[in-house]
C-alpha cells in the first residue's frame, strides 16, 4: 500500500503539471509538482529501503535532492521579492 502511495504522489504531479500548464495555455512547472515529487519520493524511498532494492533506492533517493533543492531555489527566490 505504501508503495502505491508514492507512485499515486509520482502520478499527481505530471496531473499537476498539466492543469497548471491548460490554465495558463503555456508550460509551467507550480510548486506543487515539487511536493508531490518530494512525496513520491520519500515513499518510494522507503519503500525500496524495505525491499532492499538498491537500483531503486540509490533512484529515488538521488530524485529527492534535486526536489529538496527546487523547493529551496523557489523559497529563495520568493523570500528575495518579499
Amino acid at each position: 500500500i505504501f508503495g502505491f502511495i508514492g507512485q499515486f504522489f509520482f502520478s499527481m504531479r505530471f496531473i499537476w503539471q498539466w492543469l497548471a500548464s491548460e490554465k495558463q495555455r503555456k508550460s509551467i512547472i507550480p510548486i506543487g509538482f515539487w511536493y508531490f515529487s518530494l512525496g513520491g519520493g520519500i515513499c518510494l524511498s522507503i519503500y525500496a529501503i524495505h525491499l532492499g532494492d538498491p537500483v531503486i533506492i540509490l533512484g529515488q533517493i538521488s530524485g529527492l535532492f534535486v526536489y529538496f533543492r527546487n523547493l529551496y531555489l523557489i523559497f529563495k527566490e520568493n523570500n528575495r521579492k518579499n
